[in-house]
């Protein structure tokens, strides 16, 4: 019948096929792109200030064991967790906000790289001297350290002993609430007067 037309109207062969042109064409239009974009400076590279100590404390324990109403209309600020205003995100506890506040993310926010400036032999030695200064001016002995221990143990026995003067007083209160007063006569008109043991 009609075998011959079908054959040249429908690709029945079932692989793709690829116009070589066409793709030769896209290559070289990218490979221009690329250059043009290689041409051109987008200035120089960023430069970023080396690592540098904190200048404030992180505070983590300023809401440590204090409940929050948590809504879902809440500015971050005011969210659950611990909130970085550089960053303008959330962390939800104290250690991820850690690794958060020194991780690479939040110092290139600051405009820092995450390289430590190379410190000279003078710096050294002049943070040697402040350290020195800085340090008390008698110098630790094993004396000093088993007078510490001495104090601290006295301590802690005049913790525990007040801790059980506090405990004898509660069950004293306690025993003195719960026993009802009763009248004598009427005790002993009831029968309640000395149980098992009878005065004669």
């Amino acid at each position: 019948m009609a075998t011959g037309n079908n054959s040249l109207g429908v690709d029945n062969t079932f692989r793709k096929k690829f116009d070589r042109e066409e793709y030769l064409e896209r290559a070289r239009e990218r490979e221009k792109q690329e250059a043009e974009g290689r041409g051109k400076s987008k200035g120089p590279p960023v430069q970023r200030k080396p690592l540098k100590h904190r200048d404030y404390e992180v505070d983590l324990e300023s809401r440590l064991g204090k409940t929050q109403v948590v809504t879902p209309v809440a500015p971050l600020s005011q969210q659950a967790g611990y909130y970085c205003s550089v960053c303008e995100c959330v962390v939800k506890d104290s250690a991820n906000y850690l690794d958060h506040i020194n991780g690479k993310k939040h110092q290139r926010a600051l405009g820092m790289s995450m390289r430590v400036e190379r410190a000279s032999l003078q710096q050294v030695q002049e943070r040697f001297e402040q350290l020195k200064k800085r340090k008390a001016p008698g110098s630790f002995s094993e004396q000093d350290l088993d007078e510490r221990i001495m104090k601290q143990q006295e301590e802690e026995e005049e913790r525990r002993r007040q801790r059980r003067e506090r405990k004898k007083e509660k069950k004293k209160e306690k025993a003195a609430e719960e026993e009802p007063e009763i009248d004598p006569d009427v005790a002993a008109m009831m029968g309640f007067g000395g149980f098992g043991s009878s005065k004669k």
